[in-house]
């Protein structure tokens, strides 16, 4: 990924209409990405800083998971990516 500002999609996810996730499943949600990094460090593909980051802030925020996908989708304005999400992609902000 690019370098961005976490405070910054921050601000953007607060003021989104959203179910947050309860304490627990914020927890367990947590684990899950727990392994899912150290799944990609095995692999050989860390996440840099910036994208523990962004992954700890979608979490500190409950942030569902598939939420949080479209959310990574729009910041690398993906074709897939969910064009309403008042989210700006990091091409966009350079």
């Amino acid at each position: 990924m690019a370098d961005f500002d976490v405070e910054a999609i921050r601000a953007q996810i607060r003021q989104m209409d959203f179910v947050r996730g309860t304490p627990e499943e914020a927890d367990m949600w947590r684990e899950d990405d727990a392994d899912s990094r150290a799944n990609l460090a095995i692999e050989g593909m860390a996440l840099e800083t910036d994208e523990h980051a962004l992954f700890d802030m979608l979490r500190d925020e409950a942030v569902p998971p598939p939420l949080a996908t479209q959310i990574l989708l729009r910041l690398l304005d993906h074709p897939d990516a969910d064009r309403s999400l008042p989210i700006t992609p990091i091409a966009a902000v350079r």
